[in-house]
């Protein structure tokens, strides 16, 4: 960790910190100090694509949960330099999270970019995006929030497609029913590069939380 992520820390974790811990559950209005939108994000590396699309949104909150110390001091060093009052940074278990401390339908959207694809037939399991997970978040997002992934891992691109297509509580926003191009407001991520300049393909999904 540089000088700069821990000062980061030291100082801004009191104010736009958030420790999951499944204590409590977290009033958004009140962590974020508004009633704009929140879009949960799991997994944000450095921070650098997070900082770019809250910059790019202010009228949507981000909450950007990762257990990496260092990219969390960096997303809070760039939030400061930014000015930008609509990111949140959690730190812990995504999982725990969503089933002891969000409340029902409390979430706008969720976005998990290029998690671990667990290459190896074994560690398929461990994958995030599997059917039980999904009906976890379903439970915390709105009716019409949009889940939206994105990986560079083609296999594990085409079980993120099986999985969410037949989950009963989601549906593909593209009319083919399949992968969606890259929105505008997902940056190219330096480790997104990294793959592309490895000949690498990076696959989107844009799936929608049905009405109930």
């Amino acid at each position: 960790m540089t000088a700069g992520q821990a000062d980061a820390l030291q100082r801004l974790w009191p104010k736009w910190g958030l420790d999951i811990d499944g204590q409590r559950v977290v009033d958004l209005a009140e962590l974020f100090g508004n009633d704009n939108p929140v879009v949960l994000e799991i997994g944000f590396g450095m921070g650098e694509a997070t900082a770019q699309m809250a910059a790019g949104d202010p009228g949507t909150n981000i909450l950007a949960v990762d257990v990496h110390t260092p990219g969390q001091g960096n997303l809070l060093n760039l939030a400061d330099q930014n000015g930008l009052s609509n990111v949140r940074v959690g730190n812990g278990d995504a999982i725990i999270l969503l089933r002891e401390m969000l409340a029902p339908d409390s979430l706008d959207g969720l976005r998990v970019y290029f998690p671990d694809p667990w290459p190896k037939k074994r560690h398929h399991k461990r994958r995030l995006i599997q059917p039980e997970f999904l009906s976890l978040a379903a439970t915390r997002l709105k009716p019409g929030a949009v889940v939206h992934c994105a990986t560079d891992w083609e296999p594990y691109a085409e079980q993120m497609l099986e999985v969410l297509a037949a989950h009963p509580d989601f549906e593909n926003t593209q009319e083919d029913g399949g992968f969606a191009p890259r929105p505008r407001f997902r940056p190219l991520t330096r480790f997104e590069g990294q793959g592309l300049d490895k000949g690498h393909v990076v696959n989107d999904l844009l799936f929608r939380r049905v009405q109930r």
